[in-house]
């Protein structure tokens, strides 16, 4: 069976909202909405690092694009005030298990209260029809099983950061049925679901602590790549595969939103659940000449040994399922990263990655 991929007669010229839109994963979507035609605005802080997907790909060119903090609730309200969305995508996040450790207070606030505040903004509109909350696998309480999560797993979280994205699904689900359900809101058609993706790969990403960059770095640079934890087991897939999902689950909210207002997985398929070295070994191989792979050394904060997704839910019930096997998204990403190197027009190419992705039979 073939999967489904987002509509462009969905949202074409339709009023969109992303959060977090300077960012990895709230870039590509961006760019993504603004190839299907969307009429799109986004806010987030700057941009972390230096090189970034927002400037590289010059994803501010095709929306509104506004520079604020999600903690601050009175900017999120003026920012959903202004323009009005019918579809809002909650992206803006600390999106890093050690910045969790590092920064927890900070991470709650971000994670928790800035979810929030954009479920509050919603609420004071008539225009949102579907939101879309994007937290993470990692909102699950962790109990290595070998086999995948699924949606009515238990929630919890051993660290700072897994557990404040499992404050963010319980906000949800708490906002969804006090405020947005039919009975509490006096028929306001507003439908809230979240959604739960594994580790993302692909282009443009130069966050620190995080795999693909860290691989790279020292493949720019000749360095032999350091990894922390080498046995440690995730789903892997590249990011416009959860994109996809979330696209394909905004419009089963926007038909029929009672239906599919809930929590949803988005993960790999099985043969996407590697350990870090399986995957480091995979990116060495697609950029030839990049060296061996050490590791770290020394103490590091607790993470999971083993985090696996079961997607079924959204197999069955939204007929979505990957497109691109981990292989093809490594080589993807790789091949991104080296056209950046050869001073490609990133859009462009950002774009042209897109497009693959959509014409790639799905299942």
């Amino acid at each position: 069976m073939e999967g489904v991929v987002a509509d462009a007669s969905v949202w074409r010229g339709r009023r969109v909202l992303v959060t977090g839109h300077t960012g990895f994963k709230g870039g590509w979507l961006s760019l993504w909405l603004q190839h299907l035609g969307a009429e799109l605005s986004g806010c987030a802080l700057p941009p972390e690092t230096t090189p970034n997907l927002y400037e590289v790909a010059r994803v501010a060119d095709g929306m509104a694009s506004v520079l604020g903090d999600v903690r601050d609730a009175g900017f999120v309200r003026e920012v959903v005030a202004a323009h009005r969305p019918e579809v809002v995508f909650h992206l803006a996040a600390q999106a890093r298990v050690l910045d969790g450790f590092r920064a927890p207070a900070e991470t709650y606030m971000t994670n928790v209260m800035g979810t929030v505040n954009v479920l509050e903004a919603v609420r004071a509109v008539d225009s949102v029809r579907s939101v879309v909350v994007v937290t993470s696998d990692k909102c699950y309480e962790n109990r290595e099983w070998p086999w995948g999560y699924r949606e009515r797993d238990a929630l919890g979280g051993f660290d700072p950061y897994s557990s404040s994205k499992a404050c963010a699904e319980v906000a949800t689900a708490a906002w969804r049925s006090s405020f947005f359900a039919e009975a509490a809101s006096g028929g306001l058609e507003t439908a809230v679901a979240s959604a739960r993706a594994g580790n993302v790969v692909g282009g443009g990403d130069w966050s620190p602590d995080r795999l693909l960059p860290d691989l790279v770095r020292a493949a720019e640079s000749g360095e032999a790549p350091g990894l922390r934890h080498p046995d440690a087991v995730r789903p892997w897939q590249h990011v416009l595969d959860p994109l996809n999902g979330y696209l394909v689950l905004a419009e089963r909210l926007l038909a029929n939103g009672r239906d599919f207002a809930e929590a949803w997985n988005f993960g790999p398929a099985e043969d996407g659940t590697l350990s870090v070295r399986d995957v480091a070994a995979k990116v060495i191989a697609a950029w030839e000449g990049t060296r061996p792979w050490v590791p770290t050394g020394g103490a590091t904060p607790h993470e999971a040994r083993t985090l696996r997704l079961d997607s079924s839910k959204a197999r069955a019930r939204l007929g979505w399922r990957p497109r691109w096997p981990v292989e093809e998204g490594i080589d993807r990403a790789v091949a991104w990263y080296r056209a950046h190197l050869r001073g490609a027009e990133m859009r462009k190419h950002t774009l042209e990655q897109i497009e693959a992705f959509v014409r790639t039979p799905g299942g």
